[in-house]
């Protein structure tokens, strides 16, 4: 077999591909001020470069529905990295319980509504059903960073997120394939517990297995750490695969394992993965825009679609979040604002390319309204999500901003530096260092201000504008941030107005 290969192609794409990532990246900015996720301009940007617009013709479902799941890996390998368990741990039980019970509760909402409300066919509506279930967390993070909610929320919404991609896949890939028709409702029930239990269980095995390893290695690089560490995540993902489980719950729960172990150069293994998981939602979401051609939507599309996103949005939705929170209550309030916190992105297009590849009867159709409805809907609910939370009264209003807090790695002796800035509205202002009580082992190294840097002694009273670094072990990272959170909001007297004590 004979390969050609064209210097000038490569050329073309190389520029082309670096101005539209370029551009992307700027593009971030605009979509965080806005209360917009970035998916919607990546997703405009490849419209605009497709067939109706620059004219790069693109119609490769097979390859879309490849490179779809490769990019959704990375991404979900880079949410797993990057969440913190002490945070996920108390609403994992709902996290679960949404990426399971609650998808199928909007499945069978949304493909019932489909069928008698929209009148489209059993299985076209039960694919609508299954591809637009789960949550996209690089929609609902892009927005929620600009939105400060207490933990059990965040937890909850970044284990739904990361967990309901497994088992809408599974559903997905039998549904486009036959395979609910030929074994029935109890074999398909039966293939994907096994597929997310083997899946769970090795990527529980990669994320244990390679964090004894990575303690022991001795790399001569520390940026072949980062690399390290996601190839473990992949690796997961491939036996997983090769044995015909869960390739994404495998990834998912390996990066979790592994991203909250004390391993070297976590800083530097999770800015890494944030920066692939960046260019891969790029890449993801111009692609999909790429397979968009505008000259097939039509009313009657973008009416289905409306249809379909009311059906989903203001009633599967809630019905699956208040079923769902039966193995753990949460008030109204909280039950309320997850409800409209759950963006549809990439996820659910991507998903729609399954059965494109398989060649599923009005799959095309399928792609054009999910694609509709997927930009109306975060258009929709997006922007709103602060405003929802304000109203909702769950926003957490005891965090006026007043301190921020950066870290590095100091992994000689397993502490972290923490770069404090106090703003103008922190408490923290006229307080002298040694009143700050911090916990024993941290303690202030060095303060900035006006440009100088001062060695501190105890009785050194901080300012407004003052950069703090302080050094504290790592087991104490978490009670020093807080005890230094305590002083901002409330002042010297933290201790007795309601702040813990810490020893």
């Amino acid at each position: 077999m004979t390969v050609s290969f064209d210097v000038h192609q490569l050329d073309t794409f190389v520029l082309v591909g670096s101005a539209v990532t370029l551009l992307a990246i700027l593009a971030v900015r605009v979509s965080s001020r806005a209360g917009l996720p970035s998916l919607l301009i990546y997703l405009l940007m490849g419209v605009a470069l497709g067939e109706s617009g620059v004219g790069i013709h693109f119609s490769d479902a097979e390859l879309a529905h490849s490179l779809g799941f490769a990019a959704l890996a990375v991404i979900l390998a880079e949410g797993g990295l990057t969440t913190s368990w002490r945070q996920m741990r108390s609403s994992v039980r709902l996290g679960v319980s949404l990426a399971t019970i609650g998808v199928a509760i909007s499945v069978a909402v949304v493909a019932v509504g489909s069928h008698y409300l929209l009148g489209l066919p059993w299985e076209l509506a039960v694919l609508l059903g299954a591809v637009t279930s789960p949550t996209d967390a690089a929609a609902v993070f892009s927005v929620l960073r600009v939105v400060p909610l207490p933990k059990k929320l965040t937890g909850a919404l970044e284990a739904e997120s990361g967990l309901n991609d497994a088992p809408t896949v599974v559903l997905v890939t039998l549904i486009s394939s036959g395979a609910t028709s030929e074994h029935g409702a109890l074999a398909v029930f039966g293939i994907i517990v096994y597929e997310l239990v083997v899946g769970a269980a090795i990527g529980l095995a990669a994320g244990f297995g390679g964090a004894w390893i990575m303690r022991r290695a001795a790399l001569p690089s520390s940026g072949l750490y980062p690399l390290a560490v996601l190839t473990l995540a992949f690796l997961g993902y491939g036996v997983a695969a090769a044995v015909h489980g869960s390739g994404f719950a495998a990834v998912y729960v390996a990066a979790l394992v592994l991203g909250n172990a004390d391993l070297p150069h976590r800083t530097a293994t999770r800015s890494f993965a944030e920066g692939l998981a960046w260019l891969a939602q790029i890449g993801l979401f111009v692609m999909l825009g790429l397979l968009l051609s505008p000259g097939r939507i039509t009313l009657e599309i973008v009416g289905y679609a409306i249809g379909a996103g009311l059906i989903l949005t203001f009633v599967a939705r809630p019905i699956s979040v208040l079923v769902s929170s039966i193995v753990q209550p949460m008030p109204w309030r909280e039950l309320g604002f997850i409800s409209w916190a759950g963006l549809r992105g990439a996820v659910p297009i991507v998903l729609t390319t399954i059965p494109l590849a398989e060649r599923v009867p009005d799959s095309t159709e399928l792609f054009d309204l999910v694609f509709v409805m997927v930009v109306i809907y975060t258009l929709l609910t997006g922007p709103t999500l602060p405003a929802v939370a304000r109203a909702l009264k769950v926003a957490r209003r005891s965090e006026p901003r007043g301190l921020e807090v950066e870290a590095a790695p100091l992994e000689r002796i397993a502490a972290d530096l923490l770069q404090v800035t106090i703003s103008p509205v922190s408490k923290m202002h006229g307080v002298e260092v040694g009143e700050l009580r911090l916990p024993g082992g941290a303690s202030v190294a060095m303060v900035i201000r006006d440009g100088e840097t001062l060695v501190p002694e105890r009785r050194t009273v901080l300012r407004h504008g003052d950069d703090l670094l302080v050094v504290t072990p790592r087991k104490l990272r978490e009670q020093t941030e807080e005890r230094l959170r305590q002083v901002s909001e409330r002042g010297r007297l933290a201790q007795w107005l309601g702040g813990r004590k810490l020893r």
